[in-house]
């Protein structure tokens, strides 16, 4: 790593309205024609009115039935946000880590992350047999205690200084690696992770979060 205290040793990102436009699981569920009964408990979960976990469980056991084909489908649905590609670029040059750590999938995230170069992904899987969504995840469910813990675990592999760790993300289930990063990014964010944030990005550009680092570090 880059010993410049100038530069972003671990950036870790939240993926759905984070690093990518959409919520997946929302996309996923125009497929089983529950979209708006989804995206309604999205909209509750990520505003932090309902457990996550829980609120989670809901939401994917309405895609139960479905063929495992759509989440192909739904992966060429999703678009970078702008400055995604960017950030990323920068702190990778820079020698730093990108980890993305999301409550979303990892069928749909995992080959976007790829193909940017990003090998820390931590996201939930998803249940399925004969071809068949079943209505479950699996694995361990990826929820804001989990993404604080994976933080904290990212931070230590990679022996990183705490003051150069950046944290971003939009919804309530953000806030305990949000509070755990040196920088904790608000990104067009939810009220709840704006009062836990250190700062608040309202213009969807990932790139204000490198300017916003460089004028903490006194660049």
């Amino acid at each position: 790593m880059n010993d410049s205290k100038n530069t972003i040793q671990l950036l870790v990102m939240d993926v759905d309205s984070t690093f990518i436009n959409e919520e997946v699981i929302d996309l996923i569920a125009v497929h089983a024609e529950v979209g708006a009964q989804v995206a309604d408990i999205t909209e509750r979960a990520m505003a932090g009115q309902l457990d996550f976990a829980a609120s989670l469980a809901e939401r994917v056991a309405l895609l139960k039935g479905l063929p495992v084909s759509v989440l192909d489908e739904v992966r060429e649905q999703i678009t970078l946000t702008e400055g995604a590609r960017e950030l990323v670029a920068a702190v990778q040059s820079d020698g730093g880590v990108v980890a993305l750590v999301s409550g979303g999938f990892t069928p749909i995230i995992a080959p976007v992350a790829a193909a940017m170069g990003i090998t820390e992904v931590h996201a939930n899987g998803l249940g399925a047999d004969e071809g068949l969504l079943t209505g479950v995840t699996s694995g361990r469910v990826i929820d804001p205690s989990a993404k604080a813990e994976i933080f904290g675990q990212l931070s230590r592999k990679y022996d990183c200084d705490p003051a150069r760790t950046v944290a971003i993300g939009d919804g309530a289930n953000d806030i305990g690696m949000i509070r755990a990063a040196g920088l904790g990014v608000a990104f067009c964010a939810k009220p709840a992770l704006v009062t836990a944030a250190d700062a608040s990005v309202t213009n969807r550009d990932l790139r204000e979060v490198l300017s916003l680092f460089e004028t903490r570090s006194g660049v």
